[in-house]
């Protein structure tokens, strides 16, 4: 069972500047820059206070990722979660399942994603209609140093742990359109107010 370990913080726009020059100079490499159209599912099977189904499409839409996670209850700032992900080549194929199974659609959020990596951690630069965040993915140890790191370059970030997930922060800042939660940008590609 793959366990996902990060940390989430919340940006200012300064920081998120800073935090792409910083990332560079201390010896993180630049990865994919991506679009996604993240789309949750509901049903009786899914305890939607511990866990989501989500159904991931990335840029052009043709194929997505499928992931389930599961919150493993903690009081650290550092999430744990049980995350088993699948690459879907058919992800219409998908969506009829998840009808056919009674599972439908919830809530839909939009993201702009810049991956870095630095040691075996991965560090995504995340831009969403209700803010701007980091994201570390690695072990409480890599975590906690990168942090440190990131200080001693001028960007401290103690106090600006999110604890929130993005569906949490989603269907509290989206909108509702019919049964379905969204939090999308415009089409010029600004955050919808």
């Amino acid at each position: 069972m793959p366990i996902e370990i990060e940390k989430k913080y919340r940006l200012n726009k300064r920081q998120y500047t800073a935090l792409q020059r910083l990332l560079s100079e201390i010896g993180a490499q630049r990865g994919a820059e991506e679009f996604e159209e993240n789309t949750l599912y509901q049903g009786d099977a899914l305890d939607a206070r511990r866990c989501v189904l989500r159904l991931r499409r990335i840029d052009s839409g043709r194929d997505a990722i499928l992931t389930f996670k599961e919150r493993i209850p903690s009081r650290s700032s550092i999430k744990h979660q049980q995350e088993d992900e699948t690459h879907v080549s058919e992800p219409a194929a998908v969506v009829a399942i998840f009808r056919a199974l009674g599972l439908t659609p919830a809530l839909v959020y939009e993201k702009r994603r810049t991956t870095w990596r630095l040691g075996d951690a991965e560090l995504m630069i995340d831009e969403l209609p209700f803010g701007l965040f980091l994201e570390i993915e690695a072990s409480e140890a890599a975590i906690r140093k990168i942090q440190r790191r990131l200080k001693t370059a001028g960007l401290d970030l103690a106090g600006h742990a999110e604890q929130r997930t993005y569906p949490h922060l989603a269907a509290h800042h989206g909108r509702l359109h019919g049964a379905i939660i969204e939090a999308r940008f415009d089409k010029g590609g600004r955050t919808r107010k």
